[in-house]
């Protein structure tokens, strides 16, 4: 840990616009020639990890999310294709419809299949249900207020092409710098950071400043009481509850990989979800 008035991590190439903006580059052109949609940071297992919290907690699916630091956008996509079963369902008469919602809602309680197909026979009042078990949740049909940023134009040029790729227009992508948001950029429910914050820490260019910046723009574009999921393979959770002590209060610290080194257990990652704190009323407005 560092001491007081040191900075905690030495300047690197990884916290430049210039490293991204040609991390970028290589990764839409590798897209483009492959159709791979590059690296996904810290695994699919740290995606997982968000979507069982929004899943846990009820987040509404009509919840405005913002992906700061989107990169390739696959997060996004994620938000969108693991929250409900994809159905196709035939021709079916009135009756038997309400049979069918009933099978549905009972299949997908059980938070237990990927893929649902129901076919109804008109001339047949009974249901066929196929479930086929594939390594993902549920599908084409979840998040729908979806806002991806990043201040690299390359990768919202990617994020643009998985986008359409996966047919998902409603996603909205945007080239944005987060130190300096726009005054559009505002009143989201859940903001998301997966290691867009670990980057600006490395900033050869006045890192401090640069925190400061990210923890006072994500008080201007997080709804009080929102909800701020981050990912970092940099920070502590004592170091993290530091940083963003001004305006939010930790949640819950989400399970991450450990490690044991020399007798001592650690993680490879922290992951924890603050909540932006109430805006108190001032003696002004309590006077109106």
């Amino acid at each position: 840990m560092a001491l007081p008035g040191d900075e905690p991590f030495s300047p690197s190439v990884l916290g430049t616009r210039e490293h991204w903006d040609a991390a970028y580059e290589r990764e839409l052109q590798t897209f483009q020639d492959i159709g791979d949609t590059g690296e996904i940071w810290f695994g699919e297992e740290s995606m997982v990890r968000i979507i069982r919290w929004l899943e846990k907690h009820k987040v509404p699916l009509d919840s405005s999310v913002l992906d700061i630091g989107t990169g390739n956008g696959v997060l996004l996509v994620e938000l969108v294709e693991d929250f409900k079963a994809v159905m196709e369902i035939g021709c079916y008469t009135t009756a038997q419809e309400n049979l069918c919602h009933q099978k549905l809602k009972l299949l997908i309680s059980l938070r237990e299949i990927s893929l649902i197909m129901v076919i109804v026979e008109s001339s047949d009042s009974s249901i066929m249900v196929e479930v086929r078990n594939r390594k993902i949740l549920f599908a084409k049909s979840g998040y729908m207020n979806l806002t991806g940023i990043d201040y690299s134009p390359s990768a919202i040029q990617l994020s643009e092409k998985v986008r359409e790729k996966e047919g998902m227009s409603n996603i909205k992508l945007k080239v944005e710098d987060f130190l300096a948001p726009s005054a559009e950029l505002s009143g989201f429910d859940i903001c998301i950071d997966k290691g867009t914050f670990d980057a600006v820490s490395l900033d050869p260019s006045d890192a401090a400043g640069k925190r400061k910046l990210y923890v006072g723009s994500l008080g201007r574009v997080l709804k009080p009481e929102g909800f701020f999921l981050i990912t970092s393979c940099n920070w502590t959770k004592e170091e993290l509850l530091n940083e963003f002590r001004e305006g939010f209060e930790i949640l819950e610290e989400l399970p991450t990989p450990k490690f044991c080194f020399g007798g001592r257990i650690g993680n490879s990652v922290t992951a924890l979800v603050f909540q932006r704190k109430k805006v108190r009323p001032s003696i002004l407005d309590k006077l109106d």
